[in-house]
């Protein structure tokens, strides 16, 4: 029986590198990288890694080369750097002597084990007198139950360590620790600052390369199974594409990439700061065709009420304009918000302007004047910098959602349980209730999803959790529920096949049914345990017929 809890706890031993193809090429690339690994002297005690060609031969690569490309047919943009671990480390440490710590997150450690450097906001506490420069060993601080019956920490940011075994905390980071490092800044530093990095790892548990600031544009550091749903997705140049749950722009930029950056890629997330770090992405990988906007995917289909308003106001748009001093967009006030109306894309951006106009469904005539109470309200509802929201800056375009059959192709990479992703340090939260609470969510989703693509479309459903009740059980109920819908094979095929039967849950009170043989076949499941040594991950492709009227 595979042991699913001890493959989680570790990363892949390597990373996957995709390459931004419209400003550089793969083989351009793989050389940078090979300088720039060789340079940093990460080749040291690095091994190669175990990847089975697309046939599924016993045969392994040759350790040729620190940087490979990835051996899968459809995948050439793709590139492995291999790592190795894990390593025992020698920390120095006596029994009665100080040692300079750092206690980081789980989410921290957990990035770090991938190759990635301590920045401030992960570190909880730390050593007296750490100055800039000085030797430090990091540990992580992983949830530990508590009286409630639920999970905390139990260390509050800006704890001192005294770094003995007397030390409160000691139990909790005993046997918990992850590398060394060089303290970038100071104590003081770590716990003023808001950003930056505050330790350099110089020797890790898994020896990956850290790829921050490396060829920026260029590359893209993501999961492969990631990369090979962007590529089921199969975007067309001139296509409208709907990339549902888009944070943090990875998939996206793979989609506009894939369509030559000809067409338009429609994002949506429901956090402000989300939806900023998919624009700057997109702007530094030169992407024009992403259109990014605040909305939450459950809304994603615009009600019936809402389209009758927006056929108001582009009806009397022209004359609106006429009125208007300047010859800018269609400015009106819809349940109280100052608008600006976009046809095309069908959303509203929040405006800041001294004409405001109000539009009355019993008298259509366009009004000057707004009450100074409206305008204020107005006003604070325009707001979008710093707050209350914790937002970090910057406008976005919110959305009001989007018209039926919309879109030539979905991709619905579905928030869940996260079961999947390496390495997963702590999963004590989730119960079979939440599970199941999950797939729920998901339905709702892939509902919204289903109205929104156009007849002759696709929709790739995605996600990053082994858990069946969220994947093959989703692909039942969306065969079951949508008889237009159906299972089409995929390119590239890496996974393998699904989960076949079904599975009696809650006392045998409810079943969960998951697929057929034919079916299992089509999906894509990424099993940790595989050779390929990836996260586990899910992915089904339909193929949407003529809709039921």
């Amino acid at each position: 029986m595979t042991n699913y809890c001890f493959l989680l706890r570790h990363p892949s031993r390597y990373s996957c590198i995709r390459v931004n193809t419209l400003k550089s090429s793969t083989d351009a690339v793989m050389h940078k990288l090979m300088d720039l690994v060789c340079e940093n002297g990460l080749s040291d005690g690095i091994n190669g890694v175990e990847i089975v060609e697309q046939n599924g031969g016993d045969q392994p690569h040759e350790q040729s080369s620190l940087v490979q490309k990835c051996p899968y047919a459809g995948l050439e943009n793709v590139l492995f750097v291999q790592g190795s671990g894990p390593h025992v480390l020698n920390y120095n440490s006596q029994p009665n002597q100080s040692v300079k710590e750092v206690i980081v997150s789980r989410k921290c450690a957990e990035s770090v084990l991938r190759g990635a450097q301590v920045f401030v906001p992960g570190v909880l506490a730390c050593s007296s007198h750490v100055e800039k420069g000085d030797k430090v060993a990091v540990s992580v601080a992983v949830e530990q139950p508590v009286k409630d019956g639920g999970w905390a920490v139990g260390i509050t940011r800006g704890t001192v360590l005294q770094g003995l075994q007397s030390d409160v905390h000691y139990e909790e980071r005993k046997g918990l620790y992850i590398g060394q490092g060089t303290a970038a800044m100071s104590r003081s530093g770590i716990f003023r600052v808001l950003h930056g990095i505050a330790v350099e790892m110089t020797e890790r548990v898994y020896k990956l390369p850290s790829f921050n600031d490396v060829l920026e544009g260029e590359i893209f550091l993501q999961n492969l199974p990631s990369v090979v749903a962007a590529c089921v997705l199969d975007p067309q140049p001139g296509e409208r594409i709907l990339d549902m749950c888009a944070a943090p722009g990875g998939k996206t930029t793979a989609i506009g990439i894939l369509m030559r950056d000809k067409g338009e890629v429609v994002a949506l997330d429901r956090s402000h700061n989300k939806v900023m770090d998919i624009l700057k992405l997109a702007s530094e990988m030169d992407l024009n065709c992403i259109k990014a906007y605040k909305l939450d995917a459950l809304k994603s289909v615009r009600k019936t009420e809402e389209a009758t308003i927006v056929e108001m106001v582009n009806s009397h748009c022209e004359a609106i304009k006429t009125l208007a001093e300047d010859s800018g967009p269609c400015h009106v006030t819809v349940d109280g918000t100052a608008t600006n109306v976009n046809e095309e894309s069908s959303t509203t951006t929040v405006v800041q302007s001294e004409q405001l106009f109000s539009v009355d469904e019993q008298n259509p005539e366009p009004k000057r004047y707004v009450s100074k109470a409206e305008l204020r309200k107005n006003l604070r509802r325009m707001k979008n910098g710093p707050g209350r929201n914790n937002c970090s800056g910057g406008r976005v375009e919110k959305s009001k959602g989007f018209f039926p059959n919309s879109f030539d192709r979905v991709l619905l990479d579905a928030p869940c349980s996260a079961l999947g992703l390496r390495p997963r340090l702590f999963a004590g939260e989730e119960t079979l209730e939440s599970l199941k609470t999950h797939a729920k969510y998901q339905r709702r989703m892939f509902d919204q999803a289903v109205k929104l693509v156009s007849p002759g479309g696709v929709i790739v459903y995605s996600t990053c959790t082994i858990n069946p009740g969220e994947n093959e059980a989703l692909v039942r109920y969306a065969l079951d529920t949508y008889k237009f819908l159906s299972l089409v094979s995929q390119h590239p095929k890496v996974g393998g096949p699904g989960i076949v039967g079904s599975c009696e849950l809650f006392n045998k009170t409810y079943t969960e049914k998951w697929l057929t043989e034919h079916e299992a076949e089509l999906v894509q499941r990424f099993d940790p345990s595989s050779p390929v040594d990836t996260i586990g991950f899910f992915i089904a492709k339909f193929n949407v017929g003529e809709k039921e009227v």
